[in-house]
């Protein structure tokens, strides 16, 4: 109930937090993240991670009700993400991308936080609750689910046009295939502006080549070990969410099959009209989903 009234008394969803905090952690020599931290130093911890073509600006309309609501959110953006740097030659595995967010945690001396994971980054987040299942208390996967590598049948067809970017438009280029993918996964479009665009896009557009010679990076990245056989170490209560309108999602019936017969807690929400961004169409929708999964903690904590 407290977060569903701070979603009616937030901010607009232009609105900016003034005290959010924008800082680059370095995990390892040439790896630095992004890292954008907002609310009360002494609310409750609530990681957000975005997915391969977000950044912190698409959490802009959850952020400020979950300050509201008592959170000290902390964006992370994986490597190669957001403005995260870009080395060519990283480890850009899941399980690389998780232990660096992990990292990132110690040094901010934060534990039990909250997850909330968008597409591929709920790959990651599942793979950081079972590697430390001290960090992560509770987990929200934003229509993501359990996948094994980055190579997503998405991320194929792009790889593809990579040699020809620069040729072919440059930024202008990643911008229009951005907003034609944006589209194509939402079931409500109106969120799909030029200045909406040109955020998502603005780290590719301060080092466009950078981020290219990432992704073919990530495209050839090998995970170490396959995350199925870890899911049922995942003991925190993980709570699904996904969009019920046709859209080129990152989830499917065997992921979500695999999640409820492997995770020991978990639970499904599926919404109506809504697309792969539910963060941009149904940003209510993300924070009822922490406020149900907090529900979900403290049930398991009486048992």
């Amino acid at each position: 109930m407290l977060l569903l009234l701070a979603l009616a008394l937030a901010p607009s969803d232009s609105a900016r937090r003034d005290d959010a905090q924008m800082r680059m952690i370095s995990v390892v020599a040439g790896e630095s993240l992004a890292v954008t931290i907002s609310g009360a130093d002494s609310g409750l911890p609530l990681v957000l991670i975005p997915g391969l073509f977000g950044s912190h600006f698409g959490f802009r309309k959850v952020v400020p009700p979950l300050n509201a609501a008592g959170y000290r959110t902390i964006v992370i953006e994986p490597l190669g993400v957001g403005s995260s740097s870009r080395p060519p030659h990283a480890d850009y595995s899941l399980t690389a991308q998780a232990d660096r967010i992990a990292g990132v945690l110690d040094s901010l001396h934060v534990d039990n936080a909250v997850v909330v994971a968008h597409a591929l980054g709920a790959a990651m987040g599942l793979r950081l609750a079972y590697r430390r299942p001290d960090l992560v208390r509770g987990l929200v996967a934003l229509d993501g689910g359990p996948t094994e590598s980055a190579v997503t049948p998405t991320f194929k067809r792009m790889v593809r046009l990579f040699p020809w970017v620069k040729l072919l438009g440059g930024v202008g280029l990643v911008r229009k295939k951005t907003r034609e993918t944006m589209v194509n996964s939402s079931g409500d479009t109106t969120w799909v502006t030029d200045e909406v665009v040109t955020e998502y896009t603005a780290g590719v557009a301060a080092d466009l080549t950078g981020t290219l010679k990432a992704y073919l990076a990530m495209a050839a990245a090998k995970e170490p070990e396959r995350l199925a056989p870890h899911l049922a170490s995942v003991t925190c209560p993980v709570r699904l969410v996904v969009g019920a309108a046709p859209h080129g999602g990152n989830v499917n019936e065997d992921d979500v099959a695999r999640l409820q017969d492997s995770l020991p807690a978990f639970a499904l929400d599926s919404i109506p009209g809504a697309g792969h961004y539910l963060q941009e169409e149904r940003p209510d929708v993300v924070v009822a989903a922490v406020a149900q999964l907090e529900a979900a903690m403290r049930s398991q904590a009486l048992r």
